[in-house]
């Protein structure tokens, strides 16, 4: 068996709302086992036969559209690749008064870090951003990160399929569960 996180994207957030005992059913019945869900922001941690994350996500998706009636888009790592991503987060604490948010952007696919990127070439002011593998990691001052220019940026309908954010103490929680 596989041990892997599953991140979805875009639950309960907006009019897609999934309780997590909910969640985690209906993967346990599509035969995945040890399921736990972490949060209400679609966490998943479970175990699997396939050694293929892509043809554990595919089937994760298809599962999730199944059950609940909604485009679902899952991100899929594996202890090892969540654990190289939380200790490599760039951007270490100030102690300067102001209180941060630190996150990371996760991306299922190759290119889209570097579109947001591309589409944010200067970050708002107390903003930091840096690309990781396969993440982006992204610094904001708290109460604004809905309203900087890469906020504004990931928030786009362009990115809906291939991104998802946690911040850090999540990915810290999840890499715990996953016994890592």
């Amino acid at each position: 068996m596989h041990t892997y996180a599953v991140f979805l994207r875009g639950i309960n957030v907006g009019g897609v709302r999934i309780a997590m005992k909910d969640l985690a059913g209906a993967l346990a019945s599509a035969g995945y086992a040890n399921v736990s869900t972490l949060l209400a922001s679609g966490n998943v941690v479970l175990e699997a036969d396939t050694g293929d994350a892509a043809a554990l996500k595919a089937d994760v998706e298809a599962v999730l559209r199944g059950r609940f009636g909604y485009e679902a888009w899952v991100i899929i790592t594996t202890p090892g690749q969540l654990a190289s991503i939380v200790a490599s987060y760039p951007f270490p604490a100030v102690d300067d008064g102001i209180q941060r948010h630190d996150y990371v952007v996760l991306a299922a696919t190759a290119d889209a870090v570097q579109r947001v990127l591309d589409a944010c070439p200067e970050p708002s002011p107390g903003e930091l951003v840096a690309a990781g593998d396969g993440v982006l990691y992204w610094q904001v001052p708290r109460g604004s990160s809905l309203e900087t220019r890469v906020a504004r940026e990931l928030g786009r309908a362009r990115h809906k399929a291939v991104l998802t954010t946690r911040n850090m103490n999540t990915l810290r929680k999840v890499l715990a569960r996953m016994g890592s």
